[in-house]
């Protein structure tokens, strides 16, 4: 890193040549400053124009609100209830995750906006040209496991009320031990999904503009039918917390916690897939910060009051909205909650884990994988995972698959924050991000300080993971016993760690780096 370290902190340099900037700060690089026969570029993955970069306050905004309402962000409540929480406490520790998560989220997202890059690529600056393939990798494993997991949910949501509203579809024959009608409705879904990702980010955003409204409403529709037939939220909302507020409490609530930050720790690396189309810093600080935890707090709240009147009327509180749907003998009601279900998962799920691993393996092998094949084969993997087996309980789903998740996940986001803000001061040479030989090339394309923090971070963050007697695949001591206390703070200990190790490798912070933009 002596390269990116000068032995005094020089004077700003001017623009560079190689660079065009706006009064905003944004750059981008004219054509032809990267090589079109490149190992390490296509269209996908070069910078976006500024004319392009028009996304949004509101955009951003509409993106969270369609990512957070959905089937499992409502079923996250009802999770933790599950485990002993009240209403209180799940709604507390799930408002708490998103504000927590915003942090990171934000300063992954400011590189979007500054340099019209995706992910992969500003994680070459700290892993090297080479080196970014492992994060990258890893989020577009994980992205392909959610994607399995919401699609599965929301064919399994269509399933039931297509078979309420016309009847026979459960009694079918079974093929896998699934009607093979829950797998047509999977199916159909599938390629429905892939057939509006394929089309581009512009109809992404374009989706997510309307489809936020119509969720949100198709969500207080059910709060006022619930209301009516109840006649108020009262059993539910009674009910006192099985854990209290002392030494029962905490032992589930920080794991509990690690798992909601987890939830959306996956996007908290890949914002930028996003934010790379921003009209501005201002349109995603504020898009995001009112998007996402406002959204989740009080969708989560919603699911807990929609559960209370479902308490009331039917004896039960039921947590699934598509199974508290399915009571009624409504056909038009039946038929707009699928439709809101149908828009409510899809929104999530072609945002939030199709785009990512779509330029993730784009990064992997440039010119044969552009963003739309990318696409495709995490259509393919998120069905080979068999994801519905992930949320078979709520240990299984919140402690050791999110738990899993956000430890690999807060370690990649430590090193990404600290190499960006800490050793280069938000600066980089864009340029050099697409040239083999450049300022990032490292070692052979690999920056050994980055991978050796997320070595040492990720062992620490998930060294220690442990599940109950018959409720997980860890040993009850933990993989590494003496980690264990640490396992239930996974994504704090992975981000805190590898950030530390990492700028301690990399030595003192560059304030300037040759040939970089100007601010």
């Amino acid at each position: 890193m002596a390269s990116t370290a000068p032995p005094t902190p020089p004077t700003p340099p001017p623009p560079s040549q190689d660079l065009i900037a706006d009064l905003s700060g944004r750059v981008e690089l004219p054509p032809g400053a990267v090589p079109a026969d490149n190992r390490f570029t296509n269209d996908d993955l070069l910078p976006v124009p500024l004319e392009r970069r028009n996304w949004t306050t509101y955009n951003f905004a509409a993106l969270w609100v369609g990512m957070a309402h959905n089937i499992p962000s409502w079923l996250l409540a009802s999770g933790l209830v599950a485990l002993g929480m009240d209403w209180k406490q799940a709604v507390f520790t799930i408002a708490l995750a998103n504000l927590i998560v915003l942090g990171p989220m934000l300063l992954t997202g400011h590189a979007g906006p500054k340099y019209g890059i995706p992910f992969p690529v500003l994680a070459r600056a700290s892993f090297g040209l080479r080196g970014a393939n492992l994060p990258a990798l890893i989020r577009a494993a994980v992205a392909c496991a959610w994607f399995g997991i919401q699609t599965w949910i929301g064919g399994v949501g269509i399933f039931t009320l297509l078979g309420k509203a016309f009847g026979g579809w459960a009694s079918a024959s079974e093929i896998g031990g699934q009607p093979w009608t829950l797998w047509l409705c999977f199916g159909l879904f599938w390629v429905l999904e892939l057939a509006i990702i394929y089309r581009g980010m512009d109809t992404l955003r374009r989706f997510e503009n309307w489809a936020a409204p119509f969720v949100i409403v198709g969500a207080v529709v059910l709060l006022i039918w619930v209301a009516v037939k109840a006649g108020g939220f009262g059993p539910l909302l009674d009910q006192p917390s099985k854990l209290g507020w002392g030494a029962d409490f905490w032992p589930v609530f920080f794991p509990s916690l690690m798992g909601m930050i987890a939830f959306w720790a996956t996007l908290s690396l890949n914002i930028p897939d996003f934010t790379r189309f921003g009209a501005g810093q201002r349109a995603q600080v504020w898009g995001q910060s009112l998007g996402l935890p406002t959204t989740m707090t009080l969708f989560a709240l919603l699911s807990v009051l929609v559960t209370s009147g479902s308490q009331a009327v039917y004896g039960e509180a039921i947590w699934d909205p598509v199974q508290l749907v399915a009571r009624t003998d409504n056909v038009f009601g039946l038929l707009y909650a699928l439709v809101t279900v149908l828009i409510a998962t899809i929104s999530v799920n072609i945002a939030a884990n199709v785009v990512s691993p779509a330029y993730d393996l784009a990064n992997l092998a440039p010119k044969i994988i552009n963003f739309r094949t990318g696409a495709l084969i995490t259509g393919v993997v998120g069905v080979l995972i068999m994801p519905w087996k992930l949320t078979e309980t709520p240990e299984l789903y919140i402690f050791t698959w999110l738990g899993l998740v956000g430890g690999l996940l807060g370690t990649v986001a430590g090193i990404l924050i600290a190499d960006y803000w800490i050793v280069r001061r938000t600066v980089l040479d864009l340029a050099d991000l697409y040239r083999p030989g450049g300022r990032y090339w490292y070692t052979q394309g690999w920056n050994w300080r980055a991978v050796l923090a997320f070595a040492v971070g990720g062992i620490l963050a998930i060294g220690g993971s442990h599940s109950a007697p018959g409720k997980g695949p860890f040993p009850a001591d933990g993989l590494i016993p003496f980690l264990k206390p640490l396992a239930d703070y996974g994504w704090a200990v992975g981000l805190a760690s590898s950030l530390v190790l990492y700028v301690l490798l990399s030595g003192r912070p560059a304030v300037r780096s040759h040939g970089s933009s100007a601010h």
